[in-house]
């Protein structure tokens, strides 16, 4: 049977209309993605600038709203047949279709604009984020695995965003602070595959690597990690940053590595649980620890 649209729209205080929004832009996740970025700034920037700062903030918090927005009024439909998404705004009919894209793309302009007042790159790099996440991302979790893959781009774009910022120009750096976050992005996004794989099949994503809760992904998820776990050498390799680092990122990435390598011998869903919140810790603590290194 056909899903059909929801056709009432549920009349809401303003304090439950900010509740949707909240849910709709997903400000947990909207956090972390612009703290990686004020992060990349700090890495990156020879002196600091209050406004840039707060254009990079503001700035990149649109943009990411903006990208979220866009992504569940593309996935409203499926988004019913989750127990974990059912209740967003839009499945519920608490907010319309033409009220999300409309929302999202101011909030997509306006974020990039802010962008741009740091820089054309750092602009360039908030439409890219958009694009490739709405555009190439979204419909690409219902065709094929590779999703993951093409979302880990537009979602190692932050912290290479603030360096951009920061520093007005691309440069070797950047490129291995957008390395880290890319590399990252796969044991994260396949421990929450693991976890809630029956849900993405009843709305048809596909998002493990075969599919499958067995011992080949999770070997899959151990190998990502364990090269997460040798990117931890390349920024003191390439003078970017000293030991410090090193040791730092290496530990982190072995906090992820026990519980994958329990995954691989019990394919319990609980050391998959533990691999994304070691996950969590990586992303901040990783760019906490390089910009220490490169201020002492």
């Amino acid at each position: 049977m056909a899903i059909t649209e929801t056709s009432k729209i549920t009349t809401l205080s303003f304090s439950e209309r900010m509740g949707c929004y909240a849910q709709l832009f997903k400000l947990r996740l909207t956090s972390f993605v612009v703290i990686s970025a004020v992060f990349g700034y700090f890495i990156g920037a020879p002196a600091y600038n209050l406004l840039d700062i707060v254009y990079l903030i503001v700035g990149g918090f649109l943009v990411t709203c903006s990208s979220n927005a866009f992504n569940q009024a593309i996935e409203r439909n499926h988004d019913k047949l989750m127990k974990r998404t059912q209740n967003r705004p839009l499945p519920t009919g608490k907010m319309s279709v033409a009220e999300v894209l409309i929302s999202a793309s101011i909030f997509g302009i306006l974020g990039v604009a802010m962008l741009c007042m740091l820089n054309s790159l750092s602009g360039i790099l908030g439409l890219l984020a958009i694009v490739m996440y709405v555009a190439l991302y979204t419909p690409l979790k219902r065709v094929s695995t590779i999703s993951v893959f093409v979302g880990a781009f537009p979602g190692a774009i932050p912290p290479m965003l603030g360096w951009v910022a920061a520093t007005g120009s691309f440069s070797l750096e950047a490129g291995i602070l957008f390395l880290l976050q890319f590399i990252w992005q796969f044991p994260h996004f396949w421990a929450i595959a693991w976890r809630v794989n029956d849900e993405y099949k009843k709305a048809g994503f596909k998002m493990l690597p075969f599919g499958k809760k067995n011992t080949t992904t999770a070997v899959i998820i151990l190998l990502s990690v364990i090269t997460l776990l040798g990117a931890s050498f390349i920024p003191e390799l390439v003078g970017m940053s000293g030991r410090i680092t090193t040791i730092g990122l290496s530990v982190l990435s072995l906090l992820m590595l026990y519980p994958a390598v329990k995954l691989v011998q019990t394919k319990d869903d609980k050391f998959a649980l533990r691999v994304l919140l070691m996950s969590y810790l990586y992303l901040i603590l990783s760019l906490t620890v390089l910009l220490i290194d490169r201020l002492i």
